[in-house]
């Protein structure tokens, strides 16, 4: 017998009474297509934007960018390793680049500058902050300053606030809210809730076709750990080869974009550190 509720209106509507609900399965089921009209659109960038110095767009790896507790901007490492090069050879004193403010010489200054962002409802500083408590194991304060911070705008978040829905960390577990969470932050340009997103389908729902998509949509923003998972999925026959050829050019084009000589510099630098170090070892 066939479900009710998946029928087209025309087709169960004689006889219908106002307490059958076709009408209202009707209405939800035309919100959930559009609401995944939205969600499977692909961004055209990811949430992070672009430096502000070099207007490239900013990497996906975090430990490439460094945000500016001063101002709560976030550059590129590449750029700030020219501003100290600048400062090193011209004598100058270490500022910020976007305020010009002096650089925090201690995990006080810091603290301080974040508070101060803090007392001016700066998303990015209110989502920091609730990022140190949830590290400290401060649950219900990391769900505070979160939620704050996801209703001013923060993509990051939203995104963070799923993870405490999913455990149920200073907050009652609720699958919805995780799920609604990571398709808002995803919508946004998220990558990290995009893979997410598509790893949930796959492993706890069985759609395959909805998590390829989300791996298509990530992997066109440059997100290495979906373009592993295209790949192995178009070895497992559930991604056809157009599909695939396409999402991999998407993906090396996004990564070319992202990259910048004094990026590239800086990644060598670290890259001689390590040697260093482990040299030393």
């Amino acid at each position: 017998m066939l479900n009710q509720k998946h029928l087209p209106l025309h087709e169960h509507e004689q006889g219908c009474t106002p307490k059958c609900g076709c009408q209202e399965q009707e209405r939800e089921r035309a919100a959930e297509l559009q609401r995944d009209e939205v969600l499977f659109r692909q961004p055209e960038r990811t949430h992070l934007g672009d430096c502000p110095i070099c207007f490239l767009p900013l990497p996906l790896d975090p430990y490439k960018s460094t945000l500016q507790s001063c101002c709560s901007k976030v550059i590129c490492k590449g750029c700030r390793r020219a501003n100290k090069l600048r400062g090193v050879n011209k004598n100058l004193n270490h500022t910020c680049l976007m305020c010009r403010q002096p650089t925090p010489r201690s995990e006080k200054d810091v603290n301080m500058y974040s508070m101060k962002r803090v007392a001016t409802n700066d998303p990015v500083a209110i989502q920091e902050r609730g990022k140190k408590h949830y590290q400290e194991g401060h649950d219900r304060d990391a769900f505070k300053y979160w939620r704050k911070a996801a209703e001013l705008g923060n993509v990051d978040a939203i995104y963070l606030l799923s993870l405490l829905y999913r455990d149920g960390r200073g907050v009652e577990k609720n699958e919805d809210k995780e799920w609604y969470q990571l398709e808002e932050a995803a919508m946004a340009g998220h990558v990290g809730a995009r893979f997410t997103l598509a790893h949930n389908e796959k492993s706890r729902r069985g759609s395959t076709d909805r998590a390829v998509k989300h791996l298509v949509i990530a992997a066109n923003l440059g997100c290495d750990y979906s373009m592993k998972a295209l790949k192995q999925c178009h070895t497992n026959g559930e991604v056809d080869d157009d599909k695939f050829t396409a999402a991999l050019h998407a993906h090396q084009a996004a990564v070319d974009a992202m990259n910048s000589p004094q990026r590239e510099e800086q990644a060598n630098f670290e890259r001689s550190l390590e040697e260093w170090f482990c040299a030393d070892k």
